[in-house]
């Protein structure tokens, strides 16, 4: 699959798979094509040439009520509680989850009355993750789900996801946290310049670049070693 803008060819030629039930994460430095290539699988832009097949099909508008999708920035209606905000998601959709179940998983109890606009960046990420799981996907996509948040917060949010992979739901994240990755990801897609140039398990990676070393080293000296790039450009 390639997708370009303009003079930027934002992904080059790549393919790969996703397994049923693994949590996938791609890494890169910015501008390396991860949210492109996300975008694509989700049907936000078509690629130039290529195609995402699910379940061995091409992809078709169907696929839209399988998915669930965390953006990277996402922009919340002013003057509406937590509780309204999933209902008015919840109506998007001809198969939902309770409300109250989501409310319980994602721990938005105590905002349910609040504005969203008004939540903590915590709490807001939360509530994302929610409208994310509102229609029960099979497949959900998290884009640097955890940037910008304390560390509390972000460990708080990746026991969430813990939870949700146990439910045996794919995902398929980005992010710059190595540590995010080596915690969650089952398997990696190291990207540069829109091209993969690295996958694997996080410990094989490490085994496979540093051998004897391996035990030595961490996904950030992989990163380094791979792109060349720091971990927040």
């Amino acid at each position: 699959m390639s997708k370009r803008y303009r003079q930027v060819q934002a992904v080059d030629n790549i393919t790969f798979a996703i397994q049923q039930g693994e949590c996938c994460g791609l890494l890169g430095p910015n501008g390396a094509g991860k949210t492109t290539t996300m975008e694509v699988i989700e049907g936000i832009h078509s690629a130039d040439c290529g195609e995402i097949l699910y379940h061995n099909k091409p992809i078709n508008a169907s696929f839209a009520d399988e998915i669930g999708i965390l953006f990277q920035h996402t922009s919340l209606m002013d003057f509406q509680t937590t509780a309204e905000v999933l209902q008015m998601f919840q109506a998007f959709y001809p198969r939902t989850l309770p409300i109250n179940d989501l409310i319980a998983q994602c721990n938005l109890t105590d905002c349910v009355q609040r504005y969203a606009t008004q939540l903590s960046g915590g709490q807001k990420q939360r509530l994302l993750l929610a409208l994310a799981l509102v229609n029960d996907p099979k497949i959900l996509f998290l884009d640097e789900p955890t940037t910008g948040l304390d560390p509390q917060s972000r460990r708080h949010f990746w026991q969430l996801i813990a939870e949700i992979k146990k439910t045996g739901k794919t995902i398929v994240l980005t992010t710059h946290y190595m540590e995010e990755a080596a915690t969650l990801c089952d398997r990696l897609l190291i990207m540069d310049a829109g091209h993969i140039i690295a996958s694997g398990a996080p410990h094989q990676l490490l085994v496979n670049h540093f051998g004897d070393e391996a035990r030595q080293r961490n996904l950030e000296d992989l990163f380094l070693t791979l792109t060349g790039h720091g971990l927040r450009e």
